[in-house]
């Protein structure tokens, strides 16, 4: 896939991504200012955590958006029939956070958003005038009163003995967002589908950064930024008996933001959510 890869520090970076964005649905970044450094201490401390007894106290809460997600009540890709092998936390600026570990996840957060926020003002200084006239606000503008903006520290645990027909670490799906941003992990897996169906694998470098556009953007521009299909494939060998941990930083609009024809983010998010919830009346 001939996605580009951009130098954050370079003068044209923001055309390259926005081109990059439009024609294969992301890009990748070197040069950026996501350190690596704290990536490795979250990845190191939430293992930890995820192993311990002490994430039971984090269990979801009431309203299904905060807290310790396990692997038995996890997402189910829309148009899969069995759940994802993995786990997760979600991260927000005003949600739970344990005490078992540091701030590195909350910092990291906040770099993340704003080299989001950067992207999304990149995406709108390249869109064509015919585009950006269809749209309901300015992109950026999108963003004004969001606390949707998510941080999902998430784990594929090591596959079990026995895997359910069908079930892999995440099912070929699209994030339901603006961007998202998601750094290296400490294994590969992650494989985005190119025009010709074929699946492509992400590097695991340290020095990398994938950016990808989701469906909301693809639907507020009426597809001109297209939502990129990715997966999570499951590990052969020794492998298999290795966790994998991710860092995506999901990037939501306000919820009253009206993406097209009158739908608004909440109304897209909620949809989307009780799919992924395996509610298939939704």
């Amino acid at each position: 896939m001939d996605a580009a890869v951009v130098d954050y520090t370079s003068a044209d970076a923001p055309e390259q991504f926005a081109t990059s964005l439009r024609e294969t649905g992301f890009a990748v970044l070197v040069n950026h200012p996501l350190p690596w450094s704290v990536v490795e201490k979250i990845y190191q401390e939430w293992a930890e955590l995820f192993d311990s007894p002490a994430v039971d106290a984090y269990d979801i809460d009431p309203t299904g958006q905060t807290g310790w997600f396990p692997a038995n009540r996890s997402e189910t890709a829309k148009g899969a029939n069995v759940r994802d092998l993995k786990e997760f936390f979600h991260v927000y600026d005003w949600s739970v956070y344990p005490t078992e570990v540091s701030d590195a996840a909350r910092q990291y957060r906040q770099i993340a958003y704003d080299l989001a926020i950067t992207l999304l003002n990149w995406v709108e200084a390249n869109t064509p005038p015919e585009i950006t006239e269809r749209l309901s606000m300015p992109l950026s503008k999108m963003m004004e009163g969001s606390t949707r903006s998510l941080l999902r520290v998430l784990r594929y645990p090591p596959l079990p003995p026995e895997i359910p027909e069908g079930a892999v670490r995440a099912a070929a799906h699209e994030d339901i967002n603006l961007l998202t941003v998601l750094t290296a992990s400490d294994q590969p897996g992650l494989e985005l589908l190119g025009a010709n169906d074929e699946w492509f694998p992400v590097p695991c470098d340290p020095g990398s950064l994938a950016v990808n556009g989701g469906e909301m953007l693809d639907l507020a521009t009426q597809g001109y930024y297209p939502a990129t299909t990715h997966r999570v494939v499951n590990p052969i060998g020794e492998a298999a008996s290795v966790a994998r941990m991710s860092l995506p930083m999901f990037l939501h609009p306000a919820d009253d933001v009206v993406l097209a024809q009158g739908r608004t983010a909440s109304e897209f998010l909620q949809a989307r959510i009780a799919e992924l919830r395996g509610d298939k009346k939704s």
